[in-house]
């Protein structure tokens, strides 16, 4: 179940909350074992929701999840008495964003890393819920009204000492889109497309989850919303700039470095910009700095997988990418040898259909080029895709070549041309230049009051490419 809290302080809060009672058929109990201005009251429940709104604002609340907790472990069972509630899973503020950033809808979580300045305790973190965030993020942007942008925003003021997973979703930035219907409306449907929602990104088995903490950047994060956004990853406390200078240096503040990973339920983080005193830290911690092009290049892959593929062939950073074949197990792959010369070849007729080839064929392979030219090895799921591939190389060389064959016998393409012989051309006293052009073209040419044809300079050709 999810609790959905409703501050009177906030009245964009308030606003999202109308629309929230509006879109769902809910049911009104009274708890009257607290005051209403703690969450006590009018109370109201739907299918997977609770929502109870309180009398502060919500970064000052002390842990508003109490009031579900309690309802939900009393053990009363009453037709009006909300005690006989299941259970809250996660923990979200319908909030305004306040700030000069114009029409923008935002989730993030609560936490300070330095002193604290707006609610919560210094250098504290509340358990972040990233699985949760990425589903209420995808949602604003399919519900935004135009105009509004859609993002995260790096953690930051309170509350932080709650007994649940929780975030923030917010409606920004000010007074016209704080009563704006149609976006208040926007942040309540995307609330309520949390129903079935995890809390965490999880992996298979027990394999970590996918999730990254982030350093960094500004507050806005939009690189860490990339990733939100476009990845299989999620992403969970962010440290932005600012929050690290109020932190102090790395290795003094290990302990809350420690606290973002543990409230993030995260192994890897994402350093936007350089910060390489930090970046120590984590790795004593135990954790692991990854790229954003890793979590793109990784997507949802089995980690053992990409880390057994990393060792056996080259990093993704070194310009491992992978293919579409898919293994489950890290042992189930074999690297073997591109065919260099088929390969090259192939790449200077049609790159593309190439590449193509390669990705329909591999679980991985090294590259060059920043990661857009295959070259070295790969890893493959079966030997038959390695034919595949042969004979995906061969088709792509019938563009160049008049007869394109391959002896399996010999393990070899034998590509055969008839083709322009430079040499030819020179013995008749034609160099570089429009007759030498027309000729290699194969078009007939007059050179010193004769006529030359394309075949006399023309010549059989056949390669052979070892596989």
């Amino acid at each position: 179940m999810i609790a959905i809290v409703v501050s009177r302080a906030d009245y964009a809060s308030e606003h999202i909350g109308e629309h929230l009672l509006e879109l769902a058929d809910w049911e009104e109990h009274v708890d009257d074992t607290r005051p209403d201005a703690d969450g006590g009251g009018t109370v109201h429940r739907t299918d997977g929701f609770e929502l109870r709104t309180f009398d502060d604002l919500h970064i000052y609340l002390d842990d508003p999840a109490a009031a579900f907790v309690d309802a939900a472990d009393s053990g009363v069972d009453t037709e009006t008495d909300v005690d006989s509630a299941a259970a809250p899973d996660l923990l979200v503020f319908a909030s305004r964003h306040s700030g000069e950033t114009g029409a923008l809808l935002t989730a993030h979580f609560t936490g300070n890393f330095g002193p604290e300045k707006y609610g919560g305790d210094d250098r504290e973190l509340a358990r972040a819920c990233p699985g949760a965030q990425k589903t209420v993020v995808n949602a604003l942007a399919e519900h935004a009204p135009d105009g509004y942008e859609v993002g995260i925003e790096a953690t930051h003021h309170g509350p932080t000492d709650l007994s649940l997973p929780s975030m923030f979703v917010e409606l920004g930035s000010d007074d016209p889109q704080w009563e704006d219907p149609e976006a208040a409306r926007a942040v309540a449907e995307a609330i309520l497309d949390l129903r079935e929602a995890a809390v965490n990104l999880e992996s298979p088995g027990d394999e970590p989850n996918r999730h990254v903490v982030g350093f960094g950047g500004g507050h806005y994060a939009p690189r860490f919303g990339r990733v939100v956004r476009e990845t299989e990853w999620a992403v969970g406390h962010v440290g932005a700039d600012w929050q690290l200078d109020a932190m102090g240096a790395p290795e003094a503040n290990r302990d809350v470095l420690e606290r973002a990973f543990e409230r993030s339920d995260a192994e890897f983080a994402l350093v936007d910009g350089e910060n390489p005193e930090l970046e120590t830290v984590v790795d004593d911690l135990g954790y692991t700095v990854v790229s954003e092009t890793w979590l793109r290049e990784v997507g949802d892959r089995p980690l053992s997988v990409v880390s057994a593929l990393e060792d056996e062939l080259s990093t993704v950073e070194d310009g491992l990418r992978f293919g579409s074949r898919r293994v489950d197990d890290p042992d189930a792959f074999s690297v073997v040898e591109f065919p260099a010369e088929l390969l090259a070849e192939a790449q200077g007729v049609d790159a593309e259909s190439v590449r193509e080839a390669v990705l329909d064929s591999a679980v991985a392979f090294e590259t060059q080029e920043s990661g857009t030219r295959a070259v070295g090895r790969l890893a493959l799921a079966d030997e038959s895709d390695y034919d595949a591939l042969v004979d995906a190389l061969a088709t792509v060389l019938e563009a160049k070549y008049d007869d394109v064959e391959r002896d399996e016998s010999d393990r070899v393409v034998r590509a055969s041309e008839r083709a322009f012989d430079p040499e030819r051309a020179k013995t008749l006293g034609i160099s570089e230049g429009p007759t030498f052009g027309k000729l290699a073209a194969g078009r007939a040419v007059e050179h010193e009051g004769e006529r030359i044809d394309p075949d006399v300079v023309h010549v059989d050709r056949t390669v052979a490419f070892r596989y």
